[in-house]
Formats: C-alpha cells, structure tokens, sequence
C-alpha cells in the first residue's frame, strides 16, 4: 500500500488523477469511501479521470463508456471489457492503494 493523498484532497464524487508505482490510477471519494480504477477507458484509451461520475459509476468522456466503481465492469456501451480496480486503505486520515492487488 503507497499513501496517495490525504482523504480531504478529494472532493465527493469527483475524479481525482494519480500514479501509484508507475500506473496511472483514478480515485473517487464517495463519503468516507474512496474507489481506485485503472484510469484508462478499456475501448478508447482515454484518461477516465477527465470524466464525470454519476450514479452508474464514472463516465468516459470521449464516447460516453460508464465504468462500476465497485467492479470496474462498464455499464454502457461501447466499451465491453473491465477496467481494473485497486484496494484502498485509509488510515489515519490518508488514502493508500495497492496497485498490486486488484479486488474485480
């Protein structure tokens, strides 16, 4: 587990971008919760961190795709395969994620 930020960094439901080991990871806060995907949509490439969440989980940009914060599995097309999800701790008032460990 490597400390990314500190739990006040990320604002609720919003996309927040970082690396962690070399992989480029999006965090979303929901409440005390924080989810950690892979940030790249699994059909176009792009980064997810520059899109919006919803209730359906986090929407690519370019094409719309809307990836499960839980599972990583897209709910819209035109993607159709996952994007991986990483385990998240939060101690002590910090978010950590293991890149290592995916939980989907």
């Amino acid at each position: 587990m490597i400390k990314v930020c500190a739990l006040s960094e990320l604002d609720n439901r919003k996309p927040f971008a970082a690396t962690v080991d070399d992989v480029d990871v999006v965090l979303v806060r929901e409440g005390e919760r924080v989810h950690a995907l892979a940030d790249l949509c699994s059909h176009a490439a792009v980064s997810l961190s520059e899109g919006e969440v919803s209730r359906k989980g986090i929407e690519c940009w370019l094409h719309g795709s809307c990836f499960d914060l839980e599972t990583g599995k897209p709910s819209s097309p035109p993607a159709s395969e996952p994007v991986d999800v990483y385990a998240v701790d939060i101690r002590d008032g910090d978010v950590f994620v293991d890149v290592t460990v995916t939980t989907n």
